[in-house]
């Protein structure tokens, strides 16, 4: 029997009026959309948009069984939970267990069989050692993300790259408006997966004495709704705690106004425009910094 302790990732969703069949209950197809939903955002858990990374490991992944259980109904608006988990990983396929549950109450079961193959044969070729070692990873509660922060020589070139996917290609804006000066005094939070892949991005200015400006957050779109934006954030605003600042101040477009709310921020004054987009400014203040604690000197014959 399956149960919810056994799965480190698990995705949400209500029951729709247009899945229920005139038993009431959701009809059985839908089961397996469900499931591969959760496993689209399980390979956003592991910090993989999903298209670049096939592309980096030189193949894909393509279903080659998929083995339903039915042990109980879900109905019209009930909220359901898609626990997902890797269960095999073998030399050409990996095998993803999956069960849907609604509280605590097992529902449905899947076995997912997925077999790595070149796209352009759909030939089978051997998992990629970089995809086992972070399959097995996450399930063994690794960390998935590397938060860096530093300047820009450093960061620069990864930052530049989620910058101009967002700001340049999706929004619009003008390369020469999108890079300035403040860049090179800045501190920079960048966001990479397992694979050394640029992920979400975001700099720290100083505004004034004791404030600290936020710009520049961006996240790749397959990353967004994940944790990847928040980390950005975080590590900002430890460096701001850390240089003694105690307000963060950003200008946030409007349509990520939520995002900056459900983090505490508030919104100050009207909307404007920036670079052709509507933004609101938004402030929280900055916890203090907390020291390290100290550990006690260790005796003279104790090994370094």
């Amino acid at each position: 029997m399956a149960l919810r302790g056994h799965y480190r990732f698990s995705h949400r969703l209500r029951v729709r009026w247009s899945e229920v069949d005139l038993q009431q209950i959701v009809f059985n197809g839908h089961y397996l959309n469900y499931f591969d939903t959760a496993v689209a955002d399980y390979w956003r858990a592991l910090g993989l948009p999903y298209q670049a990374s096939m592309a980096q490991l030189g193949g894909d992944l393509y279903v080659r069984k998929a083995t339903l259980d039915y042990l109980g109904s879900a109905r019209f608006d009930d909220l359901l939970d898609v626990a997902i988990r890797c269960e095999h990983i073998g030399n050409t396929s990996l095998r993803l267990h999956g069960a849907i549950f609604r509280a605590d109450k097992l529902l449905v079961t899947v076995e997912l069989v997925y077999v790595f193959a070149d796209p352009a044969t759909q030939s089978s070729r051997p998992v990629p050692a970089a995809l086992r070692e972070l399959l097995l990873d996450f399930e063994a509660g690794a960390e998935m993300l590397d938060v860096q922060v530093g300047d820009w020589e450093t960061l620069g070139s990864g930052a530049q790259e989620v910058r101009s996917a967002v700001f340049v290609q999706e929004q619009g804006i003008p390369m020469a408006m999108e890079l300035d000066e403040a860049d090179a005094g800045a501190v920079h939070a960048l966001v990479l997966n397992r694979l050394g892949m640029a992920l979400a991005t975001g700099r720290l200015l100083v505004h004034a004495q004791g404030v600290a400006r936020l710009g520049r957050m961006a996240v790749i779109a397959p990353l967004r709704g994940s944790s990847v934006g928040r980390r950005v954030l975080e590590a900002l605003s430890a460096a701001a705690a850390a240089r003694g600042d105690h307000l963060l101040l950003l200008h946030a477009q409007a349509s990520a106004v939520p995002f900056y709310r459900r983090l505490g921020f508030a919104e100050h004054g009207p909307h404007f425009e920036e670079a052709g987009i509507v933004h609101v400014e938004m402030t929280r203040p900055i916890p203090a910094a907390t020291p390290s604690p100290v550990s006690p000197p260790a005796p003279e014959d104790a090994p370094a």
